[in-house]
């Protein structure tokens, strides 16, 4: 017979280990944090943009396993999906899809075409560059002959067009490699270059974070993000 003080460790542990398997599921197969690391979603996106993305609207991966649940729907144009980047398997992209399969994408003199109409620039897309490319192994960014996105693959584009590595340069994205549809930020930071390093050779670099980092804490904090819904 257990003793009360047993059984109270005992349930304690359980509960730990219901609640860990629990938070694991929903984190594999259907709600992931990610963190925006480069500028070619801009201004949608920012660097230091925290976002959740929903992992079941596509088809949520079983945990532990190869297999996928029905999803509820395709990525569709407009929707700014998260994926595997089909070159390593192992980078996480975020870019949005502006074509599915079966469908004819045209860019001209920087203007996307799907299916012979004018694809509308997303509200905060933006263009930093002047230049056109007409030639070249850059041509494709501004300038692209028309083409079909196969069967079972999107065609995705950085919202930031003149500085983005996507489906211009390496081709559309398989569906089975679409993880999530990106919903909100839930948090954003502004980058801070002079945010110090803590090295553990240097022991007085700590206290340093920690002042430079509550000191400068409010101003880093884009409140206007937080909560934001992602279009």
């Amino acid at each position: 017979m257990s003793t009360p003080r047993f059984s109270g460790v005992f349930d304690f542990f359980r509960s730990m280990v219901i609640a860990f398997f629990l938070a694991l599921v929903i984190k594999i197969s259907a709600v992931e944090a990610y963190k925006i690391p480069s500028q070619s979603m801009e201004d949608t996106l920012l660097v230091g943009d925290f976002l959740l993305a929903n992992k079941f609207i596509y088809g949520a991966q079983v945990p532990f396993t190869s297999w996928r649940l029905p999803a509820w729907r395709n990525p569709e144009p407009g929707d700014v999906v998260i994926f595997k980047y089909p070159v390593d398997l192992t980078t996480d992209y975020i870019k949005r899809c502006v074509a599915t399969e079966g469908q004819v994408v045209e860019i001209r003199d920087k203007v996307l075409y799907v299916d012979g109409e004018i694809f509308p620039n997303p509200e905060h897309s933006k263009f930093t560059s002047p230049h056109t490319f007409r030639q070249g192994p850059d041509r494709k960014r501004d300038n692209m002959r028309k083409y079909i996105v196969p069967k079972g693959y999107i065609y995705c584009m950085g919202d930031n067009r003149d500085n983005s590595s996507d489906s211009r340069f390496w081709g559309p994205v398989p569906l089975e490699l679409v993880t999530g549809k990106a919903v909100i930020i839930h948090w954003s930071w502004e980058p801070d270059a002079d945010e110090v390093k803590v090295r553990l050779d240097d022991l007085t670099t700590v206290p340093k974070f920690l002042g430079h980092f509550f000191v400068h804490f409010y101003e880093r904090v884009r409140w206007s993000r937080l909560c934001t819904i992602i279009e």
